[in-house]
């Protein structure tokens, strides 16, 4: 990956607003990695200081011109290698895992597994939106420390 080449990413507000960035790959890899822990993210574009916050981060895109394309050529050019056994590579991808425990108003209480820190999920039973608990912070389950997610009571946003 060239490390000064440059892509737009495009993020939207919990509240909805949507703003557009131009970042270096370097830059864009210091993103996702503090949009995966939930730390503040600030770095320099051009001669401007740029801060976003991941906690008021809903989702966010990175294109280049060649997003959706490079996609399906690189899919078809891969060499033909030995395959690592999925077990393996279950376990070198779970280190980059988050555990979330959700505990819903239907009822349901349940541990999931994501990618990244998130301030709201869907309750895979009812689809209703549940909220991260900051103040609760991390609890204890079976699975190891996961972040505590709620709508069984109103949580500072």
């Amino acid at each position: 990956m060239n490390l000064n080449q440059h892509h737009t990413m495009t993020y939207t507000l919990n509240s909805g607003i949507k703003g557009t960035v131009n970042l270096s790959s370097k830059q864009i890899q210091d993103w996702i990695e503090s949009y995966r822990v939930g730390s503040k993210y600030v770095t320099t574009v051009g001669k401007e200081h740029f801060g976003l916050n991941p906690e008021l981060v809903a989702d966010f895109k990175v294109h280049n011109e060649f997003s959706e394309q490079r996609e399906y050529v690189a899919a078809i050019q891969q060499p033909t290698v030995a395959s690592k056994p999925k077990e393996q590579l279950a376990e070198e991808n779970s280190q980059y895992k988050t555990l979330i425990q959700v505990e819903c108003k239907c009822g349901a209480s349940y541990i999931e597994e994501s990618a990244y820190k998130r301030n709201k999920w869907g309750c895979k039973e009812c689809g209703d939106i549940v909220f991260l608990d900051r103040k609760k912070g991390m609890v204890d389950t079976e699975k190891g420390k996961a972040w505590y997610m709620t709508n069984r009571y109103f949580v500072e946003r």
